[in-house]
Order: C-alpha cells, then structure tokens, then sequence
C-alpha cells in the first residue's frame, strides 16, 4: 500500500500536477513551524499546565486539519468558485458581523475577533479575507471590461473591501484589515484598473489608516513605542525590546535549537506572534536566510502560477493566485518586520510557522487553491492552447 501510494505521489509529480518546489516549501515551512511552536512554548506550557507539549499536540492537529483543508480546496475545480457569485461575500460579511454581537463573538484583551466552536476559537478574520479575495478575484474575471474602464466598476468591489475593512476595524482588527486592502487593491490593479484611479483610491485608504492609527490613543501607544522602544522597554516597548534581544543574540549561527533565553518568560506572546524571534535566537542569520529563501520558493511559484494561467486565458485562476501570493508573501515579510522593529506591532501570524489554528488552517486552503490553480493549468487542454498560441 504504501509503494503504492508513494508511486501515485510521484505520478503526480511528475506529470506536473503537483508543483515538487511549492509543496516542499510547505512542507518544510510546516514541519519548521512544528519544531519552533514547540521550542517557544515548552516552558510556558510546562508552567501553566503541567503539560510541556501541550502546544506541539494542538498545532499537530491544526497541521493535519490544514492539511485536510488544503486537500479538500485542491479538489475542488476553480470554476465552482468563480460561479460562486456574492456567496463567498456574504459567508464573509456574516462572519464578520457575527463577531460583533454581544454574546456571540468572544473578547480577547478588549478585540472581539473570535467565534467559539466548542473547545476552538475561530478567528474570523483569517477565513473571511480568503473568501473575499475569492469575490473580487471573480468580480474581475466577469467584470474585467466595466474594472478597466468605468469609474463606477472600480468603484463597486472597492466598496466591498471598505466596508469589510470598517468591519475588521470594528473589532479591533487594524493589521487584518490593512493585508486586506492590500491584498484586494494589488488584485483590482493586475485587473486591469486604470492608474489614475488606482493611485487616488490607494492614496486615500493611506491617509485613512494613518489618520485612524493616530486616532486611537491605543494604536498611537504601540507606534510611538515602535519608532522608540527603548525609550519605555519595561512598559510599551517590552515586547518589541525582548523580540530585538532575542535576534540579537542569535549572531550568525545562533544560540542552538532549544537554547533560546527570551522565550523563557521574556518574550510575550512567543510562539505566536513573536516565534520569528524564537527562531533567530536559535538558528542565527544563516536560518534567517533559509527561512526566507522558503517564503520566497512560495511566492516565486505562486506567482508563476498565476502568470501562466493569465498567459491561458483563466483569469479568476490568474487573480486569485496572485491574490494569494501576495497575501502570503506580504503576511510574512510584516511579521518578520514586526519583530525586528522596522514596523508597528499588527498581530499578524507568521504564515504555515505561527501557533494558531485559524490561520494556519486558512493559509493551508490557499495553497490548495494554487495547487489546484497549478494543476488545472497543466491540464492537455491548455498545455495544447498553449502551444497552438505560439
């Protein structure tokens, strides 16, 4: 069974529906995920409840139930979801509104960001962003023409993704709603919109986060702690002075595996947010390199998929990957910044390596959504498209 199974994987492979360079950056971002949950965590999990792998067993079940989910996206054709319609929109409206109401959303540190199922929490925001990029990325594929050249086509999924953004604000949930509008306007561009109303509309949600980062005395504490520190290391600045320290201290080759000092009740929050520090603590700039040679093979490929796909004529397969590309790539290149002081504190998890079920199970169904943008891309009828095109 087993042999069997193995040649299957290897047919797959090598007929190329399987991209061998994604699916082993995955893998091996999962694999370092589980071993970095586990280092950061271990003393705490041993202080807290007498149970030092407790944290390595529930990310060992997210890993299989992200694994479930990439399985299930990566068999379902693409076309489903372009058909879709508003259905994705509206799941991701419901989800976020659900949150907000009193008794139904759970509150964590003053953000009501969770839906309990039972013993899970789920974060609303992680699954509600997947399935409005879906939306729009089907939006452009029916509505490309009107997106490049009306104002009113523009304008019509931009008002989808302000009012999902004021939504996520509501919670508070400043850092999703930012990827969020990112990642939607980098999709509406490739789209096709003109650059006149690109550069005003982007321009605006600039000035308009930055006005409500300032607003709030809260968001303005964490920024002003940011551009300094250690100006107040034991109060605002503690989290991001522990995170330095600790990638201090990895030099080049690092503290080794299990070493590091600062997650021994230094460093908040370190096998979630801040397990990037974890990891520089222990494994050094020369795993640093590695760690974003990995996140780059995903982006590099995600983005290679999208373009083939867009060369094809599949335009929501087109978008909908570059959406997902960008959104993983820009998710992990914020929280590394985080935790190294070149940007405020987000809460935003690093992609496939960070504690937390929700978005690792989400991030796991985009890359099954690119898996399936691959393979359908690979399919002979578009191979044969392809070369009758040249």
């Amino acid at each position: 069974m087993k042999a069997r199974g193995a040649t299957r994987q290897g047919s797959w492979m090598a007929s190329g529906l399987l991209d061998p360079w994604l699916v082993g950056a995955v893998a091996t971002l999962l694999c370092l995920g589980l071993i970095m949950v586990t280092s950061a965590s271990i003393t705490a999990a041993d202080r807290e409840m007498a149970r030092p792998l407790y944290y390595l067993a529930r990310q060992s079940a997210y890993v299989a139930a992200g694994l479930g989910a990439a399985s299930f996206f990566y068999l379902i054709p693409l076309r489903i979801w372009e058909r879709a319609g508003a259905l994705p929109l509206i799941a991701a409206y419901l989800l976020l509104a659900a949150v907000l109401i009193p008794g139904v959303g759970r509150e964590v540190n003053g953000s009501a960001r969770w839906l309990p199922l039972g013993p899970l929490n789920l974060q609303v925001s992680e699954p509600a962003r997947l399935l409005i990029l879906i939306f729009i990325s089907g939006y452009v594929a029916r509505r490309g023409r009107d997106l490049a050249e009306t104002l009113s086509g523009f304008l019509k999924p931009v008002g989808v993704v302000v009012l999902a953004s004021a939504l996520l604000l509501l919670e508070p949930d400043f850092g999703a709603a930012v990827v969020l509008l990112a990642t939607c306007f980098a999709v509406l561009f490739v789209g096709g919109v003109k650059l006149r109303y690109f550069a005003v509309m982007a321009g605006a949600a600039t000035l308009v986060m930055a006005a409500l980062a300032l607003a709030s005395p809260y968001r303005l504490r964490r920024l002003t702690a940011f551009l300094d520190p250690w100006a107040d290391p034991f109060d605002a600045g503690f989290q991001l002075t522990q995170s330095l320290i600790a990638i201090g201290r990895g030099e080049w080759l690092g503290v080794g595996l299990g070493g590091s000092v600062q997650k021994l009740f230094y460093l908040p929050e370190a096998h979630t947010d801040f397990v990037f520090a974890v990891y520089a603590e222990e494994l050094g700039l020369i795993g640093v390199a590695a760690l974003l040679a990995l996140y780059g093979i995903l982006v590099w490929r995600t983005l290679r998929v999208s373009a083939r796909c867009t060369a094809n004529g599949q335009t929501f397969a087109g978008c909908l990957t570059f959406g997902l590309g960008t959104w993983l790539g820009a998710q992990a290149v914020v929280n590394m910044a985080v935790n190294m002081g070149l940007a405020p504190t987000k809460g935003l998890t690093l992609p496939l390596m960070s504690f937390g079920g929700s978005s690792l199970v989400v991030c796991c169904a985009a890359i099954g959504l690119i898996l399936r943008a691959h393979a359908e891309c690979q399919a002979p009828s578009n191979r044969s498209r392809r070369r009758s095109s040249r």
